[in-house]
């Protein structure tokens, strides 16, 4: 295998980990803007004014996305380095497939916390911090998943 072709999958890695990224957010949003969709009805049909701050929990799966893309540059800069050892392009592959799939579930899971966190927020009009904490978790895996790729990188 000749080392551009290398370079070229490796790079693809990158593109991968974002297309994952990408596919896992908008399953969470998804799920989280179906809830939300379903609390405000449940509001008007009850009389009572919709949160607006549901919005917020829907768009938390977004993140992920914005992560794999900031791998997939930092894995692109690496790649097309003048000293890029051919020997190593595995290890981005690698990279960005396994960033990738983490991303995607953790958005994937963030986006159904957030459905339950938008219905419950909905029906009590309390604790929307404590919701805000839970997706915070589940975004830090995808933070530590962003900066453990960078530990590993040659």
């Amino acid at each position: 295998m000749t080392t551009e072709i290398m370079k070229n999958i490796a790079l693809a890695s990158g593109y991968i980990a974002v297309g994952l990224a990408a596919i896992g957010s908008a399953l969470g949003a998804g799920a989280a803007g179906q809830a939300a969709i379903g609390a405000w009805r449940k509001c008007y049909q009850q009389g009572k004014s919709a949160p607006f701050l549901l919005l917020a929990m829907v768009g938390a799966p977004l993140s992920q996305t914005i992560y794999a893309m900031i791998m997939m540059i930092i894995i692109k800069g690496k790649v097309m380095a003048d000293n890029a050892n051919p020997a190593q392009m595995p290890v981005y592959v690698a990279i960005g497939i396994l960033g990738g799939l983490a991303l995607m579930i953790s958005a994937i899971y963030q986006g159904k916390s957030a459905a339950g966190s938008c219905v419950a927020f909905a029906e009590s009009n309390q604790g929307f911090a404590n919701y805000l904490m839970v997706l915070g978790i589940i975004e830090t895996c995808a933070i530590f998943a962003l900066i453990f790729s960078f530990m590993v990188m040659p």
